[in-house]
Formats: C-alpha cells, sequence, structure tokens
C-alpha cells in the first residue's frame, strides 16, 4: 500500500532508508522537541517497528518520498497503553531537516487523514506533541484538530525533569459522510 499526493510518496520502508533515517534522527534540529537524539541502533529498531507495522496492518508510520529521495515519515500508529488516552490511533510525522518548511507534512498527513477514516474507517485520530512545538502545532490545526488544554498531559514516557514533559493533545473525528481515501494505491 502506498498513498500519494502531487509531492509526495508514502511506502512501505526499504532497507536504503535506514542510513537516511539514522541521520535524521541524530539531528539535533529535528530532534529537538524529543528527549534526545536516536542511536544508529534506536533509529533502525524503530524503522523496523515501522515496516512491520504496516505489512501486519496495512498502514503505519510510512516512509516519505519527495522526487525520489527519502524525507522522513508520516503516518499512523496505535497508541501505547501508558497514554492516558489510548487505546486509539495517534497521526504523527518527523521530516529531515531540509525538508521543514515546504509543506510537506501537512500535504501528507491530509492524505493520511483521508486515508484513516475513508479506507481504515477509524472514528477518530489524536496527535500530540510538546507544548513547545508549535510547527508540529501548526499542522495539526491546519488539518483540522482541535486542542481541549483540560486535556494536556506530562508524557509518561520520559523523565519528570525534562523540560519538554508536557504535551498537548489535537483529535479530530471522522465526518459521517468519510468516503474512500483518493491517491490510495495497492
Amino acid at each position: 500500500m502506498t498513498l500519494a499526493t502531487d509531492r509526495l510518496l508514502l511506502r512501505q520502508w526499504r532497507a536504503a532508508d535506514r542510513e537516511p533515517f539514522a541521520a535524521m534522527n541524530a539531528d539535533p534540529i529535528v530532534m529537538r522537541h524529543f528527549p534526545a537524539p536516536l542511536t544508529r541502533a534506536e533509529s533502525d529498531a524503530f524503522a523496523d517497528r515501522n515496516e512491520a507495522g504496516i505489512a501486519e496492518r496495512g498502514w503505519g508510520l510510512w516512509a516519505v518520498e519527495v522526487d525520489g529521495e527519502f524525507a522522513g515519515f508520516i503516518g499512523l500508529q496505535p497508541l501505547r497503553p501508558a497514554l492516558p488516552f489510548a487505546p486509539g490511533v495517534e497521526i504523527g510525522w518527523r521530516l529531515a531537516a531540509r525538508f521543514h518548511g515546504h509543506g510537506y507534512a501537512t500535504e501528507g498527513a491530509r492524505q493520511v487523514v483521508t486515508y484513516a477514516f475513508g479506507t481504515v474507517g477509524l472514528p477518530e485520530i489524536v496527535s500530540f506533541t510538546t507544548e513547545r512545538n508549535t510547527a508540529s502545532r501548526r499542522v495539526m490545526e491546519k488539518l483540522g484538530m482541535t486542542h481541549d488544554p483540560s486535556e494536556d498531559f506530562d508524557h509518561p514516557a520520559v523523565a519528570a525533569e525534562w523540560a519538554g514533559r508536557r504535551h498537548v493533545l489535537y483529535r479530530l473525528a471522522a465526518l459521517p459522510s468519510t468516503s474512500s481515501a483518493p491517491g490510495a494505491r495497492r
């Protein structure tokens, strides 16, 4: 399963993605809203989980290509049970720094929203980030997601002393008339 937009291809992971993915996950600019950059082993394990999730469910955090070049990921993943609003499905994205500021996250995420509601049939998706991550928050708002400050939370998987522990939660419910996803290919 792949998803396509005018400028992006969202696809299954490939072995060739591991190197640029590791470089992206080690970049302090990309990882500034996370407790720490990922090691190569952590990055490879994350890519392996993404690949396995797509193979198992038919959806997940897809690798993203821009003009045939690996740019990061955009997609869906089941929520970890430890999160206070689980169960559910999260929409998320992470792009290499040189792909920031071009609207790619919003463009790809819009396609993923259509797929999540029209093809997968999800009733709702959520997204969350640190309070200070204004770029991701703008993407969430452009998707039509709503934020209720009463649902903000301290992320249980990060240390209490980390300054970014406080997270904001955004939600988006499916519209009753959502139809199948254009741009989806098998």
